[in-house]
């Protein structure tokens, strides 16, 4: 059974379906860059458990009181919606600003009030947690604000970046190129 589309020996033939769309809608909000391994894991394995929980609740609620289930089966909706809001957590910009999505919170700060984005030596946080390490981190300075004030956009020892110092080198600069195209600054 000839497979040509995983074969050498065929010529390379451009169609319009092989054309890159072009980056029309600017105003849509996009991450500049893929989640990273850490994040991904934990949020599989959170997932992974949820499976459990639902199978959990099938169970209980074949044999046991349907009351049960229903709080059996609220826990893994909970823990599904957290393994979700983990995946969302990042950067993520747009033509009308940026905006870092946490875990409880997310913060829109729209590009008129913007007055540089920087990447700085300076001790940033292990994985989140309150351990501190030298590394690298992504600031925005805003209009009648000290960079102190305000938390970075992207760390290289974050969930996505530990390890991965080329790819937040890459998030950086395109986080940056969007700053300069549309910041006032």
């Amino acid at each position: 059974m000839p497979l040509p589309f995983l074969t050498a020996d065929r010529a390379f033939e451009a169609t319009d379906d092989d054309i890159a769309l072009p980056f029309d809608d600017r105003d849509r909000w996009r991450r500049p860059y893929r989640p990273g391994p850490w994040r991904v894991g934990v949020a599989a394995i959170l997932l992974l458990l949820a499976s459990y929980v639902l199978f959990a609740a099938v169970i209980i609620a074949a044999t046991g009181s349907p009351s049960e289930a229903a709080v059996v089966l609220g826990i893994a909706v909970l823990v599904i919606l957290g393994a979700l809001r983990l995946l969302r957590m990042g950067v993520w910009v747009s033509a009308r600003g940026v905006r870092r999505v946490g875990f409880l919170v997310t913060r829109t700060v729209s590009w008129e009030q913007v007055v540089a984005v920087r990447t700085a030596q300076q001790p940033v946080r292990w994985l989140g947690l309150p351990r501190t390490v030298q590394g690298q981190a992504l600031t925005v300075v805003r209009q009648g604000r000290t960079p102190d004030d305000v938390p970075p956009l992207l760390t290289t020892h974050n969930a996505d970046f530990l390890a991965r110092g080329q790819a937040f080198d890459r998030a950086a600069d395109a986080v940056e190129a969007w700053a300069a195209e549309y910041a006032r600054g």
